[in-house]
């Protein structure tokens, strides 16, 4: 499947005078970089403001998140949003909708574009949809002048830390205890709602190395080996186990599986929860920063001095 994420799919480009900004080629790369993702993905990735297309994104995130009654976005304001110039694009696997993204732009003296939501239907996993949706929307956002794209993920899930720490290179910059409240649906369940919130600086070099395959990933046990501590650990049983909190790196644990354990084990997922949220929320209320995602499971946190 060929792609479309091309000048003419990200739409209406930015002013001449703006592109002239642009002198290292940031947005001709950036497609080129969402087109080879599409490509690896085998999907069609374009902006949607169709009605037919946007009642396929409700009904997707409504079978993602297991809310057929009350879905994560409403057909309403994916209107609204599509009308003020906000962002959703969707991802196809020939005429089938396999994924989706929607940000709306903060206020205009931040420069920024605010990733709400992104799903990605669970028969395509492992095809690397998600990246060619994000790479997409990075080069939507520049041809608009856009030089950054935050949003929030829940930092006890494994999967979703890597993607977007290492294999995105976004930056987190702040803990955000039960951000949203209760959200009784398929993935939360009924644990608190706690969220990393990222940002993504569109042209740093770390990004556009990711973006191109290039991530330079960190690794857990070479950390330890120049002196890294542990902060949080499993035990055995895999139950959290706190440790030092006073290290210049530091490592926190995650459990592999946050969404089976919270079906096994309510009680066991929400001690984690508690665990990462005091082990985190003490480290950077310290000083210090979360700065990369082993894939075994690990947070790299360290202090500038």
């Amino acid at each position: 499947m060929g792609t479309v994420s091309n000048l003419t799919s990200l739409g209406p480009p930015i002013a001449a005078a703006d592109r002239d900004g642009d002198r290292d080629g940031d947005l001709d790369r950036a497609v080129q970089a969402a087109d080879a993702a599409a490509q690896g993905a085998r999907v069609a990735v374009r902006e949607l403001t169709e009605l037919a297309d946007l009642e396929r994104v409700v009904a997707l995130y409504a079978r993602i998140w297991g809310r057929d009654a009350n879905p994560p976005m409403t057909l309403e304001l994916l209107r609204a949003f599509t009308k003020a110039g906000n962002y959703v694009g969707g991802a196809f696997d020939g005429p089938a909708l396999v994924g989706a993204c929607v940000g709306f732009f903060h206020a205009p003296a931040e420069d920024a574009l605010h990733s709400h939501i992104a799903g990605v239907a669970p028969e395509t996993a492992g095809r690397s949809v998600g990246f060619a949706l994000k790479l997409h929307q990075r080069a939507w956002a520049l041809l608009r002048g856009i030089s950054e794209i935050a949003w929030t993920f829940d930092p006890l899930v494994s999967r979703n830390a890597y993607f977007n720490l290492a294999k995105l290179a976004a930056e987190p910059v702040e803990y955000l205890p039960n951000f949203y409240g209760a959200m009784a649906d398929s993935i939360n369940g009924l644990d608190d709602s706690d969220r990393l919130l990222v940002r993504w600086r569109l042209r740093d070099p770390a990004v556009v190395a990711a973006c191109a395959g290039a991530a330079v990933p960190v690794v857990a046990a070479a950390e330890i080996r120049a002196g890294a501590a542990v902060a949080l650990e499993m035990s055995e049983d895999g139950t959290p186990v706190p440790g030092r909190l006073d290290a210049r790196t530091s490592l926190v644990a995650v459990p592999r599986d946050i969404a089976a354990l919270r079906v096994r084990d309510p009680g066991l997922a929400q001690r984690w929860r508690t665990a990462v949220r005091e082990a985190l929320t003490a480290l950077v209320g310290d000083g210090a920063r979360v700065t990369g995602f082993d894939r075994e499971g690990w947070y790299v946190v360290r202090r500038d001095s």
